[in-house]
């Protein structure tokens, strides 16, 4: 059967260490982890989905809850025979993350929670993320893409940085987002999840992100027993594009944590 998602599968399938799998943000695609997917796949497979509504994946609308996105990325990763991998996301990618944590514990070997929160929802970012839905099914994304690019990435980010961050999110599916921005409006509260994660855990954010600030990956590094923080100067709400060189320094000691040999 062929898998329902569109993704990049990259590095040797035979290689001893874990795969990495990335889960992109919103309203973003696989493309973001294109830094990460280079750096990272010569030594090891690495995994980057399109979800559901995003990229080049199929667009459902309606409501798409965080744990439809976590199955689908498990049934994936059984497409592809990968039992086990370190796991990655950055912002709502962050939240399917654990999301995944909390259904298929056993299959994760290592945690990149990256510019995320871990909290439910309030009544107030309930009805917020639903005016957004239905502004993007009316409007479209560009007008949304443009008032919110400055603060996915810094005013000082590099132009390249912002054409690409741009281009995804212009390219989105509005009914996607939709979709997704509604599903996400009812998740779940992690934040009791994150102390009973039992594996080395990553938590990265920008210094001058003003979605998910510094203090939200403070409460999380602080939850999560072992934790490592990371905070990237020079960076917004996407250090992996802004400063891929300081992220990946910082995922290379995870994957580093997650090896067989450093637990032996």
């Amino acid at each position: 059967m062929a898998p329902f998602l569109a993704y990049e599968d990259k590095g040797p399938q035979d290689a001893s260490a874990l795969p990495l799998v990335l889960i992109h943000g919103h309203p973003f695609d696989r493309t973001m982890w294109d830094p990460q997917v280079a750096a990272f796949s010569p030594g090891r497979r690495v995994i980057a989905p399109d979800l559901r509504g995003y990229g080049a994946s199929p667009v459902v609308p309606g409501v798409t809850p965080l744990s439809v996105f976590a199955e689908d990325v498990a049934a994936l990763l059984d497409e592809l025979r990968v039992p086990e991998f370190v796991l990655g996301g950055l912002s709502m990618g962050g939240q399917i993350a654990m999301e995944c944590y909390r259904l298929f514990p056993e299959r994760i070997r290592g945690l990149l929670l990256a510019d995320t929160f871990p909290a439910a929802e309030t009544p107030e970012g309930r009805k917020s993320r639903s005016a957004t839905a239905e502004r993007l099914l009316r409007e479209g994304m560009d007008g949304y893409a443009e008032e919110v690019l400055y603060k996915m990435v810094a005013p000082y980010a590099r132009p390249e940085v912002v054409a690409q961050v741009r281009r995804m999110m212009t390219g989105t599916s509005p009914e996607g987002a939709a979709a997704a921005l509604r599903g996400r409006a009812e998740r779940p509260d992690y934040r009791e999840l994150l102390t009973r994660v039992g594996v080395p855990t990553l938590v990265v954010v920008g210094e001058d992100d003003e979605f998910t600030p510094v203090r939200d990956a403070e409460a999380m590094h602080a939850a999560v027993p072992g934790a490592v923080l990371r905070v990237v100067r020079g960076a917004a709400h996407m250090p992996n594009l802004e400063r891929p060189a300081d992220f990946n320094e910082s995922l290379t000691e995870l994957l580093n944590r997650c090896a067989p040999e450093a637990h032996l």
